[in-house]
């Protein structure tokens, strides 16, 4: 153990800030492995000679990171990498996944078709009493529940997926190849929730977890709505990554 810990490079940062450094540095290149328990406070104390206040303070910090975290009477565990997405640009979920070098697919859960309630109709400009087409799927990323997806298509949108199969392929790649639709942006609004019974039931997760929910409306080239999208994505297994740019006002 003293091997794998005391191996603190001197750098002009506090102790607690070099426990940690050192403890992530293990965590991120695999010497600690997903769900592998940490070495306990008193075995952390001893490998780098310090009190027990700087410990807590490195472990309490990598689990505001999201890097560990702790179950009463057990102790403290590696979590699983968060999954991070670059949402500079506008991609699809199977796009995404690939542009990490991940593997991606969906379950194709229903296929209706409806007259959409409340908000849908508005984004998409249907009038009322005009049906959609209503799809839902569970997304995987590495075989692992991430997202539910819930899209609803204008009719005369939806009518170009003929046989395409929605379970190895992106809407977008559909739009795009087989209904030679330009895809031109997209309106989004984010907000945190919580999982009710049926939403923690397809991601595997418990009721009353955190969730992200993306509302999207992708446009096309000259603004017109194609799809509209409710997408719930696991709270403790996603994050958004994106580079900005400061306006210059004047």
């Amino acid at each position: 153990m003293k091997n794998q810990l005391s191996d603190v490079d001197v750098l002009p940062m506090p102790l607690f800030q070099q426990v940690k450094e050192s403890i992530r540095r293990k965590i991120l290149d695999g010497t600690y492995a997903p769900h592998q328990k940490l070495p306990s406070e008193r075995q952390m104390i001893e490998a780098f000679s310090v009190s027990r206040i700087t410990v807590r303070q490195a472990l309490s910090q990598l689990q505001r990171d999201g890097l560990i975290f702790k179950i009463n009477g057990k102790g403290t565990f590696v979590s699983l990498a968060k999954a991070q997405f670059d949402v500079s640009t506008l991609k699809g979920f199977g796009e995404s996944a690939a542009s990490i070098g991940q593997a991606a697919f969906s379950k194709l859960i229903s296929i209706t078709t409806e007259v959409p309630k409340g908000n849908v109709a508005s984004c998409l400009k249907l009038a009322n009493g005009v049906r959609a087409t209503r799809i839902q799927r569970l997304r995987y990323l590495n075989c692992e529940p991430l997202a539910f997806d819930i899209t609803y298509a204008p009719t005369h949108v939806s009518d170009g997926f003929g046989n395409a199969d929605l379970e190895q392929r992106d809407l977008f790649d559909v739009l795009e190849n087989e209904c030679g639709i330009a895809i031109g942006s997209a309106r989004v609004n984010l907000e945190s929730m919580i999982c009710d019974s049926e939403l923690a039931g397809f991601l595997n997760m418990e009721p009353g977890s955190a969730a992200l929910h993306i509302e999207r409306t992708i446009l096309d080239r000259s603004g017109e709505p194609l799809l509209y999208e409710n997408l719930f994505y696991r709270g403790d297994r996603f994050r958004f990554g994106m580079e900005i740019a400061r306006a210059h006002l004047g």
